[in-house]
């Protein structure tokens, strides 16, 4: 087998908080995809007009592809009590825009519980997720729900319900490797049982010190990295892989800074990734010799 065809990308404000600084990182690392969350710590959908057509433009001058974007819908900032105007104003602005850079998929969660029970918690989002998917079918993007706050992230069989119960083909998963290790669950397993409606992955690690959740470098951590990636790669998974290293950014933590301080590691970071990659793809065609 040769080395997977995937191709690489990541957070890219994870690198710094300018956009120049952004697409800097990424044409280091030679890769022509980047996912956009936000500049100078401002989210995509609330920069302003002129600020946006500039990181467009800069975004098209460098030759990279935005196939994925960052919301607030449904995170941890949002509970199940949050008006939904907002999030249907928030996707109406980034569909446009995703439109305009050509990005396909944006990110979404499905809102922490405030004081329902379990039964109307659940309703309410499969709710407010079938609208939302009814609202991306028009702007010709797809909602990828993180294994991450909300209800569908609670459990593999959560997400599971929450996809089949909406049942459109607008709304399908985001996993993330490293989300375990804070939302205390086995990453590796909730792969293996939600794996056929993942179109995108977030490469994450890290460990529990003291009760807490340190992240690590790809593959340094107690994520099984590796063995997500190799089960992603044995499953004919066609998406990309996304580093979002949170060494140094971690926004629902409200952990980070505006300084451009972090690209090297960010660099490093991506590099672990190919790395691994590597490993894997030698291991494979060791086997087969």
């Amino acid at each position: 087998m040769s080395k997977p065809a995937n191709a690489l990308s990541g957070i890219s404000d994870e690198a710094g908080a300018s956009i120049d600084v952004q697409i800097k990182a990424h044409l280091k690392l030679g890769w022509k995809e980047i996912e956009l969350r936000s500049v100078n710590g401002i989210p995509l959908y609330q920069l302003d007009s002129s600020t946006f057509e500039q990181l467009r433009h800069k975004m098209s001058l460098a030759g990279l592809k935005v196939t994925a974007v960052a919301s607030s819908i449904g995170n941890w900032g949002r509970s199940i009590h949050s008006p939904f105007a907002e999030d249907l104003e928030e996707l109406k602005i980034l569909s446009d825009r995703m439109n305009q850079l050509g990005a396909k998929y944006v990110r979404i969660m499905s809102y922490p519980n405030d004081g329902l029970i379990e039964e109307e918690w659940r309703n309410r989002v499969v709710e407010r997720m079938y609208a939302l998917s009814m609202l991306a079918e028009k702007s010709d993007i797809v909602l990828l729900h993180e294994n991450c706050a909300g209800w569908g992230g609670i459990s593999p069989e959560n997400s599971l319900y929450l996809i089949e119960k909406v049942n459109h083909p607008a709304l399908r998963l985001l996993f993330d490797t490293g989300n375990g290790i804070a939302y205390r669950y086995n990453a590796y397993e909730f792969l293996q049982k939600t794996y056929q409606y993942v179109e995108h992955v977030h490469i994450k690690d890290g460990l529990l010190q003291n009760g807490e959740a340190v992240y690590t470098f790809p593959g340094q951590g107690h994520s099984q990295v590796k063995e997500c990636l190799q089960f992603l790669i044995n499953h004919h998974y066609k998406g990309i892989f996304s580093i979002e290293p949170h060494l140094h950014l971690i926004p629902h933590l409200g952990k980070g800074g505006t300084t451009d301080s972090f690209m090297d590691s960010y660099i490093e970071y991506g590099h672990h990734l190919e790395a691994l990659l590597d490993e894997l793809s030698t291991k494979e065609r060791i086997h087969h010799e």
